[in-house]
């Protein structure tokens, strides 16, 4: 049996301490935002999109750390374990692309809907209930089984460090997080995603260097050193050996992962609620700023902590010594708890105990106000009291965090006893959330694509991927169950038919019984009760009706325009007119909020986002990783400067979704904190 590495009461501790610290955090901020910056949460354009008024440094840590989920740290330094120097580096490029993607999706919906508050809510407008139905549970499913298997590894790896129950760690991981994303909505997870952030990167960063330069490590020379000089050989590694990019393992498992983490985002709603809260201005900056800076998670971490691992786990230095770690305990994640507690001592391994629980809980509070919106908007305002008010609406918004976040608890619950790991998810997850992606792109991209194609090409996807991944599964494995359905092959086929089968069913389909939508259908989507705050980005604006032609005439090229500029560059603002309610004009009278200016600034925006999605994709998947994917071993000079500059994109990724943030929020922290030494002075 395994030696524990902390006690249960450290597990508990950790969990509930924190869990109480951020929901009064999260109280105290939401009052603060009430009072002094115009902030209310008991509005659902609050609750819901933030108001659609979050900038750059806000929002790039918020995707930050909805993407920075414990697989990113913990189990790309296990995997590193397990296949070498070549996985963390095809983990990376498999998180990048996808956020460059959705920053060209999230201008695409500043511009065709711009009151949207939820991915689903553009599905019901242009192909009707049934289509509407569909990608509800294509969402959910993802939602559930990408959230559930978060908390069900975290949990898992807390049990493994701690010896606390499974089932308590189930239950406690989400509980807190149900309390403070009910009372602060959105806003609250954008707060508390910058807190989860800067605390993991601190955390992280910590762990590296102090791992690399610890006298058993003996730096970037002595690790590649105790690296080569151990007795391992690694099925389909060139030469077996752990410092080779040349590794089948990792390059299948990236391009499994690549596939999972594209439905993760654009089958996740709360993804485009992030796009859809922050200020026009600041969607792409924000999405394209952390598809660069994201790398630095698994490519340092990963990469320093796995090959450490390696390093030592045959020397006394090793906390489980003679034991060697069973392929059980890596699959769990163990590997870096394990350096960390040999290394560094308990406290480091009560600091990751810590880091556990910042990526869980920022991942459960995002897929907890997506799912809640789901069931506020797209089922409670959709189907059951479509004039339900504002406050109502809210209500059933609080009650949805509340069921969600017990549903999860239950379904991580569940997993555990079905015998799911988080390797078994990582294969399976993809083939059930892909079906859907193709087509909900070609749903803002391509006014061709018919509502029958939209309803039958995802199910028939759904079905295609199945059949594949099932059938091999039995011809190569000659059984199905949970072992042989994540074997990695099996995995990637189905993954690659649930992805790609979809849009080729959509075009076969729309072609044959055509269609063609009109974009101004979209500027029917209204604000809740048109409550517009002061501050929103959104105030509308009524533009000239060629502005309006142009903008939305089907498949419109883009065109040439400037850069955003400042209030102050631009002159100043308009007292917008009073809001029209587009739900209620015949198509011809619809307006666009925004006016010509902005409109040409969105234009240029997409442009950008565009080709930045194509040199990413270039640089990440082709340019980068494949060039080295040959029969060559890292010499010592070449291994030196790949750690360095992995810890220098770690320290850039701080810079980013840490100090920029508070940069870029710096007027509304001064205002919040003058608010705040007022009313003190004022209570003497």
């Amino acid at each position: 049996m395994a030696v524990q590495l902390l006690t249960q009461a450290d597990g508990y501790g950790v969990i509930i301490g924190l869990s109480v610290l951020f929901c009064l955090i999260i109280m105290a901020a939401v009052r603060i935002q009430k009072r002094y910056l115009a902030e209310d949460s008991d509005h659902s354009e609050m609750f819901m999109v933030a108001n659609r008024s979050v900038g750059t440094g806000l929002t790039a840590s918020a995707v930050f750390s909805s993407w920075m989920w414990i697989n990113e740290s913990v189990f790309s330094a296990a995997y590193t374990y397990k296949w070498g120097i070549a996985l963390p580096i095809w983990w990376a490029s498999g998180l990048s692309f996808q956020i460059a993607l959705m920053a060209v999706l999230g201008i695409v919906a500043k511009l065709r809907v711009p009151y949207a508050h939820t991915s689903l809510e553009i599905i019901k407008l242009r192909y009707g209930k049934y289509a509407h139905w569909l990608f509800i549970l294509l969402n959910l499913v993802n939602n559930i089984f990408g959230c559930g298997s978060m908390i069900l590894a975290g949990s898992q790896l807390v049990t493994g460090m701690t010896g606390m129950h499974v089932i308590a760690a189930c239950i406690l991981i989400p509980a807190g997080v149900v309390t403070y994303t009910a009372v602060g909505g959105l806003k609250a997870t954008f707060l508390t995603d910058f807190l989860h952030t800067t605390i993991a990167l601190i955390l992280l960063i910590y762990f590296s260097l102090a791992v690399l330069t610890n006298e058993h490590i003996g730096g970037l020379s002595g690790l590649y050193e105790k690296v080569k000089a151990t007795n391992v050989y690694i099925p389909g590694n060139y030469e077996g050996s752990l410092l080779t990019m040349k590794s089948r393992s990792s390059l299948l498992f990236g391009l499994v992962l690549k596939f999972g983490n594209l439905a993760l985002v654009l089958m996740d709603t709360a993804f485009w609620q992030k796009s859809f809260a922050s200020e026009v201005q600041s969607v792409v900056p924000a999405y394209d700023l952390v598809s660069v800076v994201i790398l630095a998670i698994p490519w340092c971490t990963g990469t320093i902590i796995g090959l450490s691992a390696r390093a030592i786990e045959k020397t006394p230095v090793w906390f489980d010594y003679p034991n060697t770690l069973t392929t059980t305990q890596v699959n769990s994640g163990l590997v870096m708890p394990y350096v960390l507690r040999s290394l560094l001592g308990p406290g480091a391994t009560a600091g990751l105990l810590v880091l556990i629980f910042m990526a869980i809980t920022s991942t459960v509070s995002s897929s907890m106000i997506a799912v809640s919106s789901i069931i506020s908007l797209d089922f409670f305002r959709t189907y059951v009291d479509p004039r339900a008010s504002d406050r109502k609406t809210l209500q059933v918004s609080h009650w949805g965090v509340v069921f969600h976040g017990c549903f999860m608890a239950g379904f991580a619950i569940m997993l555990e006893y079905a015998g799911a790991t988080n390797n078994w998810s990582t294969y399976f997850r993809p083939i059930v959330a892909c079906p859907g992606i193709l087509p909900m792109i070609l749903t803002l991209l391509w006014s061709r694509q018919t509502k029958l194609a939209a309803i039958l090409s995802p199910i028939l996807g759904l079905m295609s991927g199945m059949a594949i991944w099932l059938s091999l599964s039995w011809v190569w494995s000659g059984a199905i169950n949970i072992q042989t359905t994540q074997a990695q092959l099996p995995g990637l086929y189905g993954a690659i038919t649930s992805f790609f089968s979809p849009a080729l069913y959509s075009v076969i389909i729309s072609l044959v019984w055509p269609s063609q939508f009109d974009w101004r259908e979209f500027l029917r989507i209204d604000l809740i009760e048109d409550e517009s705050q002061p501050n929103s980005s959104l105030q509308s604006k009524l533009p000239s009706s060629e502005a309006v032609n142009a903008t939305l005439e089907p498949d419109n090229i883009p065109e040439k325009g400037a850069f955003f500029t400042s209030g102050a560059e631009s002159g100043p603002t308009p007292s917008p007119p009073p809001t029209q309610h587009n739900a209620r004009v015949s198509l011809d009278e619809v307006v666009h909020p925004f006016d010509e200016h902005t409109l040409r600034h969105i234009k240029k925006w997409f442009k950008i986002a565009s080709i930045y999605f194509v040199i990413n994709v270039l640089v990440t998947i082709v340019l980068w990783p494949l060039p080295l994917y040959r029969d060559w071993i890292f010499t010592k000079s070449f291994f030196g400067g790949w750690v360095s500059m992995a810890i220098i994109w770690h320290f850039g990724a701080i810079f980013a979704v840490v100090v920029y943030p508070l940069y870029d929020g710096r007027h509304d922290i001064a205002r919040a904190v003058r608010g705040v030494v007022r009313d003190l002075k004022s209570k003497r």
